[in-house]
């Protein structure tokens, strides 16, 4: 098992075919400033930060692979990206990327858990902060998985999450939380049978809003599709949208106090 204490989001990071259209998205809708990298190894990476504010919030860099989806993906902190990869391939997940240094900033690797959900690991080099919690940055993960019984397994065997479970109610999946310590740190649930057969296992990203109906609103104005539209649940709203470009993410308001 990983040392349990570097085992949160560490980074969030957009992948995308069309680098200009999914910047000016997002600047436009989450009020980001996005510095481009001159670098050549990081070949254009651009790191997004909240107007007039400092620490990084989120990343934004071209697809790997052609075929692969335009998508946000989740990293975890990791004291070892080597170590987490045997890890993973120990408790019956999949590598699909070994651990390799990123320039200076650190070490990351990719992996998929036993339903097939993508996640990354990040070891930190130079890059170490990552704002959150505040409006226009990273506010939640969220698993939909088939086979949620197994990918809890997985997730507790290699970082040492403990879950809860609550019912929710008419006809809808359990919702499942991941806890370090006290700390609720990422939810689950079982994929909903109306989500076509084709669609795998996928960790899905939300942002901090200050006004949920008006960001969401500006989205589909940017040109963002609607998934599920503002929706009430405990502690607040949330919806859910694909930007211009297919990534599929959510938009969270808790409530105050």
């Amino acid at each position: 098992m990983v040392t349990a204490n570097k085992t949160r989001a560490a980074w969030v990071e957009l992948s995308t075919d069309d680098l200009a259209a999914s910047r000016e998205f997002y600047s436009a809708l989450l009020g980001w400033n996005i510095e481009i990298s001159e670098d050549p190894q990081y070949d254009g990476y651009a790191m997004a930060r909240l107007s007039g504010g400092d620490g990084d919030v989120a990343g934004i860099t071209a697809k790997m692979m052609p075929e692969a989806p335009t998508a946000w993906s989740l990293y975890i902190e990791t004291d070892d990206a080597a170590a987490l990869c045997d890890a993973v391939q120990a408790a019956g997940g999949t590598v699909i990327a070994p651990a390799f240094d990123v320039g200076d900033m650190g070490r990351m690797a990719v992996f998929a858990d036993p339903t097939g959900a993508v996640i990354s690991a990040w070891q930190a080099g130079a890059m170490r902060t990552f704002r959150s919690g505040e409006a226009g940055t990273y506010g939640w993960a969220e698993l939909n998985s088939r086979g949620l019984d197994k990918a809890i397994d997985f997730y507790g065997t290699v970082f040492g999450w403990r879950t809860e479970t609550t019912p929710i109610g008419d006809g809808q999946p359990d919702y499942t939380q991941f806890y370090v310590d006290v700390d609720a740190i990422a939810g689950a649930m079982e994929m909903q049978s109306m989500i076509p057969a084709d669609v795998p296992s996928y960790w899905m990203i939300y942002f901090n809003v200050a006004d949920l109906d008006d960001t969401f609103k500006r989205a589909v104005d940017l040109g963002a599709t609607e998934v599920v539209p503002p929706t009430p649940m405990p502690g607040g709203h949330f919806a859910i949208i694909n930007d211009p470009q297919g990534a599929m993410f959510g938009l969270l308001k808790m409530d105050e106090g």
